[in-house]
């Protein structure tokens, strides 16, 4: 129901996070995760197929490393690279037989758009265009003009959260659209700014008009647990990035720091964040406000264990509904709504 006052609209209507839902189990065939397949083969509008597990480390600069690559690409998933066309390429030169399992990632900077006069020999196989607000249209010209120069690319575009914004990327070029603004454990902006979307519908709402375009999106934001990547794929995410998951490790890019009584923490930041724009922009502008975080999170050694939680719970997650690959967790999975009050209660005295 929405009520309509003076110069402004209220959409009343419930809409969802992550922990406001679980995926219902159903009679399965499934006799052990070992029987489940996480790898997807995905053709794309540009005419590129990809096949592997479709998540994806975000293109922060405390994860988008190239060691987080490296250690991503043994379990076929996608790391999109920290900004800049010189990290991207420094990777590839090194590690061509990984290249399809890495991301160039660019946004509205100057040096961003510099890049595209830059004589490229081959089409990326993926190249995230990032910018806080997909709705400038600013941002879907520089979108087209990507398009225009690598027609054979896998285009990741974003930040939105309604249709229309998935529309206008998908004219722009994009092959899949980032869907999530505020939710990143990282981002302020619903707190500074005012302006975001529950991350759970914004996914569902989106996914559905991104299927009658032929295109697919990527969930991005809002991951806690590995059953919130279930989650995202049940409600029609083709790939979903995490971010917050993979912080504290030793593939990431953040300083190790040590704390008393031997605890030891690494620095994650949000690319919006006061940290970031000191590091790469020179400094915040005056004319805006930080939107994201700068944290210490607990150091956690190796990065695999996180990945086999993640690709642990996803089988899991699978083989309670019948499952037998991610295609099917869409097809056959079914989410409920639950008491949130009470959830939040179990997950405040989780042992």
């Amino acid at each position: 129901m929405r009520v309509i006052l003076t110069q402004m609209t209220i959409n009343y209507e419930p809409k969802l996070d992550y922990s406001d839902v679980l995926i219902v189990p159903q009679i399965s065939d499934v006799k052990s995760r070992n029987d489940v397949s996480l790898d997807v083969f995905t053709n794309f509008k540009c005419g590129r197929y990809w096949k592997g597990t479709p998540i994806m480390a975000a293109n922060m600069s405390t994860i988008g490393t190239h060691e987080m690559a490296l250690a991503l690409s043994k379990y076929n998933m996608v790391t999109c690279l920290k900004k800049g066309f010189d990290y991207y390429d420094s990777f590839v030169k090194q590690y061509a037989d990984k290249e399809h399992n890495v991301a160039l990632s660019l946004g509205l900077d100057a040096q961003s758009k510099l890049w595209l006069d830059t004589p490229i020999t081959n089409d990326p196989t993926f190249i995230c265009l990032d910018v806080a607000n997909g709705y400038m249209k600013e941002f879907h010209s520089f979108v087209r003009k990507v398009r225009e120069k690598f027609p054979t690319s896998i285009i990741v575009a974003g930040n939105v959260v309604t249709p229309e914004g998935v529309e206008a990327l998908s004219l722009a070029g994009a092959d899949l659209v980032k869907i999530g603004i505020g939710a990143g454990s990282m981002c302020l902006t619903r707190k500074i700014a005012g302006v975001g979307y529950p991350q759970l519908s914004a996914v569902v709402e989106c996914a559905e008009t991104a299927a009658a375009l032929d295109i697919g999106i990527v969930a991005d934001g809002g991951i806690v647990h590995s059953g919130d990547i279930a989650k995202a794929f049940v409600a029609g995410a083709a790939f979903v990035m995490v971010g917050g998951m993979f912080a504290g490790h030793d593939e990431c890019g953040g300083e190790i720091r040590h704390k008393e009584h031997g605890q030891l923490t690494m620095l994650h930041y949000g690319m919006s964040s006061k940290t970031a724009n000191d590091k790469y922009n020179g400094g915040l502008s005056t004319y805006r406000a930080s939107e994201g975080r700068t944290v210490e999170v607990p150091y956690r050694g190796p990065v695999y264990n996180t990945i086999q939680e993640i690709l642990g719970g996803l089988r899991s997650a699978c083989s309670y509904v019948g499952a037998f690959d991610l295609p099917s967790l869409y097809s056959n999975g079914t989410l409920v709504k639950v008491n949130r009050t009470i959830n939040n209660i179990f997950e405040e005295h989780e042992i």
